[in-house]
């Protein structure tokens, strides 16, 4: 009888856990069930969400230097405007009522330049302004990743907010604040190519991992209905012939007595 009831145990046991392994979706559900691959999914799921955080930073990090090159462009495109209008200036053939309406244009020039600098801005942080020097993005599950150099594009930085075509001046002023700006996009793109990079390597990576932890994890459903219905069948069989060892016994006490 004792052991009629061990083995009732175990099968019980057994169904119910593919029960819930079917309900949950899950064979791996408590470390009752298997302590050491809980323990390995746990590293994996761990590892996967850091590598799903550092995309998610690399995606941020574009955006601001996105943002950046989209304002360093007009400061581009003002420098140029800068550089034609000192050319023209020195144009021995022009009055200094002349010299004075072009540089009206120049200080518009350098407000819109020193507008830019000093309000482009993402989440509440300046990014041209000077006061974020560097910009950490944790990219991989660790906390580590890229420093980006943000480039101060003020006017005092470039060294143009004394340039005035009234007069003397040194159009390498100019040239030398276009270079500066330039530089600083070149960089920035290359930042921004490395975060593409490393975004799509921690999707990769991730994906990869999301498989390894489902083969640890995931009910594989055919296999589990399988043992379930073998469990039915053996405790229906159980129950039969524990039905039928019953009435034998019945059948040979009334002959006995």
């Amino acid at each position: 009888m004792n052991i009629n009831m061990n083995i009732n145990t175990i099968g019980n046991h057994n169904t119910h856990k593919l029960y819930n392994q079917l309900s949950s979706g899950k064979k791996v559900n408590t470390a009752a069930d298997n302590a050491s691959a809980l323990a390995i999914i746990q590293k994996i799921l761990k590892e996967e969400n850091g590598l799903n955080v550092g995309s998610q930073n690399a995606s941020e990090g574009i955006g601001y230097i996105n943002v950046a090159d989209g304002a360093m462009s007009g400061i581009t495109d003002s420098l140029q405007r800068m550089n034609e209008l000192g050319v023209y200036a020195q144009n021995g053939l022009l009055s200094d009522s002349d010299r004075r309406m072009i540089q009206q244009e120049v200080d518009q020039l350098k407000q819109d330049i020193q507008s830019l600098s000093k309000n482009t801005s993402l989440n509440e942080q300046k990014l041209l302004d000077g006061s974020m020097a560097d910009l950490h993005l944790a990219t991989n599950p660790s906390g580590g990743g890229m420093n980006i150099r943000m480039v101060d594009t003020t006017l005092e930085s470039l060294g143009i907010a004394d340039f005035d075509v009234t007069k003397d001046f040194d159009l390498n002023t100019i040239s030398n604040a276009l270079e500066k700006v330039s530089s600083a996009r070149g960089s920035l793109g290359a930042s921004s190519n490395g975060l593409e990079h490393v975004r799509n390597y921690n999707n990769l990576a991730s994906q990869n991992l999301t498989a390894s932890r489902s083969r640890l994890e995931d009910t594989d459903v055919g296999n589990a209905v399988s043992k379930l219905k073998t469990n039915q069948i053996m405790e229906h069989f159980k129950f039969m012939m524990s039905k039928q060892n019953q009435k034998h016994r019945m059948n040979l006490m009334g002959s006995l007595l």
